[in-house]
């Protein structure tokens, strides 16, 4: 039996049927960065740039049955995990990758959409926190994801500073805190700590409303580290992606809401 010819990447996390984030926005990026894509779906949304209006999360043994069929094909060097919206998918996600031990798991700890819809079941806030933290390579929470695995207010840059040790402390192997819901100014500071360095990396804030940057920015770590990038250079390398293709966004629906250019961003690298 031949060895695959290329590393593959693998995104565990909600659809999202506008195309805009979830899993589709992943095959978008890890195609952008020319690294071959899988997924399993760990939950189905009827979704646009208004809104999620219905949520279906499929049979745990079909979830599972992705996640085999792709270990078992591929040389997955990169797992991304995003939207798991219950306890039960949480533990089987974990009891999976425990099984299978990829070299880098990227956790965005989806919470809640941009429209506002909830996207976590309450349960699952304590299971995310006990399995999944210890599992991953880097956590990559934004403001309001980190005040609820924390359960603390985070208001300013010393707020932020010790979020980002107490997730340490937490289980994560390493923090990227994205900065995008804190107000410091024209800037947009995201923080990243692995407990031996520290990093601040800072964009103009744009004067827009975009959907699946969450997505894309996990996605596009989880990418450069197929590449072979050591993990705070592809934390940098990913928000620059992230930063272009918010440039180069566009309005697919009837909202305000942008969505990612993605290969136009790889374009302009």
């Amino acid at each position: 039996m031949s060895e695959p010819t290329v590393v593959s990447a693998l995104s565990i996390a909600g659809t999202d049927s506008g195309g805009g984030a979830g899993i589709q926005a992943d095959l978008k990026t890890f195609a952008a960065h020319r690294v071959h894509g899988l997924s399993a779906a760990a939950a189905l949304t009827a979704q646009h740039t208004r809104g999620v209006e219905a949520v279906h999360v499929p049979p745990l043994a079909f979830l599972r049955a992705q996640i085999d069929a792709c270990f078992a094909d591929f040389d997955i060097a990169a797992v991304k995990l995003g939207m798991l919206a219950n306890a039960a998918v949480i533990h089987l996600v974990a009891d999976a990758l425990e099984e299978y031990r990829p070299p880098f798991v990227v956790l965005d700890p989806v919470m809640v959409a941009t429209s506002g819809a909830k996207l976590l079941e309450d349960d699952a806030l304590d299971a995310l926190r006990r399995r999944l933290l210890p599992l991953a390579t880097l956590v990559t929470p934004n403001t309001p994801e980190a005040q609820l695995l924390l359960g603390r207010a985070i208001e300013n840059a010393d707020d932020a500073e010790h979020a980002t040790a107490a997730l340490l402390e937490a289980g994560a192997q390493a923090v990227l805190l994205k900065g995008g819901h804190m107000d410091e100014g024209h800037r947009v500071i995201d923080r990243y700590d692995d407990g031996v360095s520290r990093s601040e990396f800072s964009h103009a804030r744009l004067p827009l409303q975009a959907h699946g940057t969450g997505c894309t920015l996990a996605s596009a770590i989880a990418a450069q580290l197929c590449q072979g990038l050591a993990l705070p250079v592809a934390c940098e390398a990913a928000i620059d992606y992230v930063a272009r293709a918010l440039q180069g966004g566009y309005r697919p629906g009837r909202s305000e809401v942008v969505v990612l250019d993605h290969f136009g961003a790889a374009r302009h690298a």
